[in-house]
């Protein structure tokens, strides 16, 4: 298997999306010990909450800066882009987290926005992995926060709906002129025993399924207390069911 630099997250809104992130940023900057980049692209922000850190600046907001003054253009202009990025990082427990903050304005701004990503992208080979907590839905795919995804992750739950999303999401995937996917994965939350067989929502969906989450009243409960995910218990089925997914995916995870 292929070494796995980066990871992104989606699915409809509500489905448990940031909480896998969320779970895997953990795990992942446990194991890896500071080589982990986590990047907050969507608009909600909710990444930030669920890790219980304080965001100070966005790339949004520096993108506004950049636009709207022209000494913040000059000094950009006479530092790296990387150096850049790694100002408005905020340090997590083993990670370091980005946030992309809203959606861009109307307006033509392409050399600012393509340096941005530029950026990004220079930002990223700083780290072994990064995990990205993409929009609810197809759109994060259209942001091209990274130019290519190692591993795409699908979530959804078992309703109707939340399945025919995650079909919506693997059609502007497989677009050629979109962003590059090399592997792509179904992940089921709040799954039951007495749920549709996996072969049969793998057939319609049309995604391998990379692994389940249980239905977890300690999330549940944690949520509800604004308490941050990192603060889970190493017994929670849903922590448990989260490393057995990236060790699904990721080579070598231990």
């Amino acid at each position: 298997m292929d070494e796995i630099k980066s990871i992104a997250v989606t699915g409809k809104g509500g489905t448990g999306k940031t909480m896998l992130a969320t779970l895997m940023i953990k795990m992942l900057a446990d194991s890896l010990k500071g080589k982990v980049l986590a990047i907050d692209a969507d608009s909600a922000m909710s990444l930030p909450y669920t890790l219980g850190m304080k965001i100070e600046k966005t790339v949004s907001e520096m993108r506004k800066d950049i636009i709207g003054s022209k000494q913040m253009k000059r000094e950009m202009e006479d530092k790296p882009m990387r150096t850049v990025m790694k100002s408005i990082l905020t340090p997590g427990k083993g990670f370091d987290l980005l946030t992309m903050g809203r959606p861009e304005e109307p307006g033509c701004f392409c050399v600012v926005n393509d340096l941005l990503r530029y950026g990004i992208d220079t930002l990223i080979q700083d780290y072994d992995i990064t995990i990205i907590d993409g929009e609810a839905g197809p759109e994060q795919l259209n942001r091209r926060v990274l130019k290519s995804i190692d591993v795409l992750l699908v979530v959804a739950d078992m309703s109707a709906r939340s399945l025919e999303t995650a079909r919506s999401i693997m059609k502007v995937a497989m677009v050629p002129d979109n962003i590059q996917v090399k592997r792509a994965g179904l992940i089921l939350n709040r799954f039951r025993d007495d749920s549709k067989p996996l072969t049969e929502i793998s057939d319609k969906i049309g995604l391998e399924i990379f692994g389940c989450i249980p239905e977890d009243k300690t999330i549940n409960d944690y949520d509800r207390a604004g308490r941050s995910l990192l603060e889970l218990p190493v017994n929670s089925p849903g922590l448990m069911a989260v490393r057995q997914i990236i060790k699904q995916i990721v080579p070598d995870f231990d």
